[in-house]
């Protein structure tokens, strides 16, 4: 494990002043760019950018590197996956806060849980608002339960208060009052037939849900895999596709109407990538900044060459492959008809989408699909700030919540770069780096 030389702890009495990180490269999250800048904070909040140098402020040379925000994960899930396991024991304080250092540890500065979760993931939100839970852990934006099936998606090992699974439109429309009582900050709907495996929600369901949320102020977020139901979905004003449409190659009309419709896309390319990706590179237990993000019982997993032909063998993996290159298209398409992208990974909802590293790895598959450096930067700041309704957070811009990454060298040459980090500040305050670097 390494930190650079650049993070020497500050005095405490210093972090009262200001703090000024001068000759830096700032990537500010709403696609500017500027060199030989500086950055100028004060407590918890940015002043600005560019300020003059105040007297009394401590200052840090960041000659040759390069300030980006805080990567925000715009689909992730807290407290299903522990170790190997998935289900209901796992959504505890303890394992949503570990869960929510090892963000941080990788930049990642705030996640939307975006359902799946048990009521008191809003005491969790509260109380870490308030700095009496993981108050330097990612911060934490909520979907509460969210809106499955009846025996049908989502299909995880959950407990029955983890999920709403509405059998009528009234049924659906109160599940969505009981969560507007709660203030999420977006709700969260399944509409998917696993592969047509299970029963899939039915469109009075969704239409209620959609309905009923907007009455509440709330917007609505949707788990889907079909271009079919993606459209129906935009049609009746949804407010972000929560995944990739992965089953045919997107409907030019369908691109133009989500670009009118301000509809959010999140890709989440890891999803499918993360059912083959380890086990076809084996090589990647050698790379401490992925090795760092694993828990003992998932190395052992992917150490073993058993596991990586049960993956191989399994003729259901021919499928994902195939969902993943539609999904790469997709991303293209939608992307060069101007909608909207932010970036989320579905980290944390299984042990193979592995929180913190997922979402740099998210960043470089969505370079593989064509999108450039800057796009993607900004779709993982100020584009996931907005589908979480995270105000102060996801750019550079004074009166933001400080938070941010100092990398040794320049994303926007190597998408790669995010991996090469300097020194991360949360809410104002240096994170002491415990994983390892490349």
């Amino acid at each position: 494990m390494r930190t650079a030389s650049l993070l020497l702890l500050l005095p405490s009495a210093l972090l009262a002043q200001s703090i000024i990180f001068q000759h830096a490269t700032i990537i500010d999250g709403t696609g500017r760019l500027r060199r030989e800048a500086s950055i100028e904070i004060r407590g918890d909040r940015i002043v600005g950018i560019n300020f003059p140098l105040s007297r009394g402020s401590g200052t840090i040379d960041c000659r040759g590197k390069t300030i980006i925000p805080g990567i925000i994960n715009a689909h992730g899930h807290l407290g299903v996956t522990s170790g190997t396991t998935t289900g209901p024991e796992n959504f505890t304080p303890d394992n949503i806060a570990a869960e929510l250092d090892q963000y941080v540890q990788y930049g990642v500065t705030a996640v939307l849980s975006l359902g799946l979760n048990h009521d008191l993931i809003y005491d969790l939100r509260a109380g870490q608002r308030k700095g009496d839970f993981a108050p330097q852990g990612a911060a934490i934006f909520t979907a509460g339960r969210g809106i499955g099936v009846p025996d049908g998606a989502p299909p995880v090992n959950l407990g029955p208060n983890q999920v709403y699974r509405p059998a009528t439109a009234d049924e659906a429309r109160a599940d969505v009052r009981e969560m507007a009582a709660h203030n999420p900050d977006i709700v969260k709907i399944w509409v998917d037939d696993v592969g047509g495996t299970m029963p899939k929600m039915q469109p009075e369901i969704y239409q209620a849900v959609i309905e009923e949320a907007h009455a509440n102020h709330l917007r609505v977020a949707a788990h889907i895999f079909y271009m079919a139901d993606a459209a129906a979905l935009v049609d009746l004003g949804v407010d972000v596709l929560a995944h990739s449409i992965r089953d045919r190659d997107v409907d030019p009309p369908l691109v133009r109407k989500m670009k009118e419709k301000g509809v959010r896309y999140v890709p989440t390319l890891e999803l499918d990538n993360s059912f083959y990706h380890y086990a076809d590179h084996p090589e990647l237990l050698h790379d401490p900044f992925f090795a760092a993000a694993l828990n003992p019982e998932l190395k052992a997993m992917l150490s073993s060459r058993e596991w990586r032909d049960k993956v191989h063998n399994d003729p259901a993996i021919a499928k994902d492959r195939q969902a993943f290159a539609i999904a790469l298209r997709n991303l293209k398409a939608m992307y060069a008809g101007g909608v909207k992208i932010a970036m989320g990974t579905d980290s944390g909802a299984t042990p193979l989408r592995i929180p913190g590293y997922a979402e740099h790895l998210e960043m470089e598959l969505m370079r593989r699909a064509g999108l450039s450096p800057m796009d993607i930067l900004v779709s993982a700041t100020s584009g996931s700030a907005e589908v979480c309704g995270a105000t102060e957070r996801g750019t550079l811009e004074a009166g933001k919540i400080a938070d941010f990454m100092v990398l040794e060298e320049d994303p926007l040459e190597d998408i790669r770069n995010t991996r090469k980090i300097s020194a991360i500040w949360h809410n104002g305050l240096m994170v002491p780096i415990k994983k390892a670097n490349p």
